[in-house]
């Protein structure tokens, strides 16, 4: 099929004004994981509004839009739940009306990743309009939870849905680069048990957390000697919280818990971030248990759908037919070189290639500086690019994957 990309990068920007409507919509619906109802209902207005196929909502509240009905079946994917907006002082506009200029949008989720639904809404559009959709089956997913628990929506989309593309796009922001890859992470529990008795007569019991500080030591020295990636980097680590327990302030601790954050890199599993931690001399000393933390939320619709803390690191080889594919989109849209890259934070790929091995390959307007921070903006120059950049994308990537394409692999 011939594309007409300058077609394309005209329908994006005569677009633009209306993703910036919708997006700005959509921010001012507060939508904090497990309390998603009211943004999933205005994206499934605007999906309906565009011309999609099909919109449903499963049980646990993720919306999928469906476009085209032929045999190749790929996904993009958003998740449309943010965080808080943390110290209110620090923001020098409401995060949730927002404001818009000439180049930029702001509020909470405009990067991380409302501004994604909205420019995967519009290049939709665009397929079904220029006729991109020719034996392609696209399904656009705003996904929930992920804020909470990155990944645990495409848990349930794969095993209960039975969602289960050749490939995935993540519109999360990758600051105008193409990324292939990222850390994993885990959530873990480190607890040493004592004995309390009267704070004026300490030496009756056993304090739980003097158990703790040399763990605490030695977690800092392990941190500095996790394994190296060329790609993806140092794995690391670091102490996130820490909590006791003691039957009143004027007695000896009881117990002592702490949080561990530990960021994956390739090559390191559960097992052996957890066996390096268990075997780490204060804790066996200590007697200290070393487990993973379980997530059990209920989602916006009720559901609880449990599942261990544990998201894996994941990377996609930079000649995969999904890389090279949006590496040509872009240069075809954008008429420029692409930069090819890696997140530092986590996505849903750690379930979608993660856990079940179906590629993913990230494009999204905003930028990784502005998650979770005060005052996160987007730009809607990147909105656009981005929509005109997924409308050619599937047919770019059905083109190298078909018999006798260019790079059938």
């Amino acid at each position: 099929m011939a594309l007409d990309f300058e077609r394309v990068r005209d329908l994006a920007a005569e677009y633009g004004p209306a993703m910036t409507r919708f997006l700005r919509d959509m921010v001012a619906l507060p939508s904090e994981s497990c309390d998603e109802a009211a943004v999933i209902d205005r994206i499934g207005q605007e999906m309906e509004r565009v011309g999609f196929d099909a919109v449903e909502i499963d049980a646990m509240g993720n919306i999928r839009g469906t476009m085209g009905s032929g045999p190749r079946l790929v996904a993009f994917d958003a998740h449309i739940d943010t965080v808080g907006v943390g110290e209110r002082s620090n923001w020098t506009f409401d995060p949730y009306s927002g404001y818009e200029d000439e180049r930029t949008v702001g509020g909470r989720g405009t990067s991380d990743q409302e501004g994604g639904m909205a420019s995967m809404i519009y290049g939709a559009k665009i397929m079904k309009e220029l006729g991109l959709l020719e034996g392609l089956t696209v399904v656009f997913v705003g996904s929930v939870q992920e804020e909470d628990c990155d990944g645990l929506c495409w848990q349930y989309l794969h095993n209960e849905v039975g969602l289960r593309p050749e490939l995935v796009v993540l519109t999360e922001p990758t600051d105008g680069r193409i990324h292939r890859g990222q850390r994993g992470r885990m959530e873990i529990c480190v607890r040493t048990r004592g004995v309390s008795c009267h704070g004026s007569a300490p030496e009756r019991g056993d304090n739980a957390i003097y158990k703790m500080a040399p763990i605490l030591t030695e977690l800092r020295a392990l941190h500095a000697n996790l394994r190296d990636d060329p790609f993806l980097g140092r794995g690391s680590l670091t102490v996130s919280e820490i909590f006791h327990s003691s039957p009143s302030r004027c007695a000896v601790a009881d117990g002592c818990r702490i949080s561990v954050d530990r960021r994956l890199t390739a090559g390191e599993t559960a097992d052996s971030a957890l066996t390096e931690i268990g075997n780490l001399p204060a804790v066996v000393a200590s007697g200290a248990e070393v487990f993973l933390y379980s997530y059990d939320r209920p989602s916006y619709r009720g559901l609880v759908y449990p599942t261990e803390c544990y998201f894996p690191a994941w990377v996609v080889e930079e000649g995969h037919p999904a890389v090279q594919a949006m590496a040509g989109a872009f240069r075809s849209v954008l008429q420029r070189e692409p930069v090819i890259d890696k997140w530092t934070f986590s996505t849903n790929g750690v379930a979608i290639t993660g856990r079940y091995a179906i590629p993913c390959v990230g494009f999204g307007p905003g930028h990784e500086d502005q998650a979770h921070a005060p005052n996160e903006r987007t730009w809607k120059g990147e909105l656009v690019d981005c929509a005109a950049v997924y409308a050619v994308f599937p047919t770019l990537y059905l083109e190298r994957t078909a018999p006798g394409g260019r790079e059938e692999k």
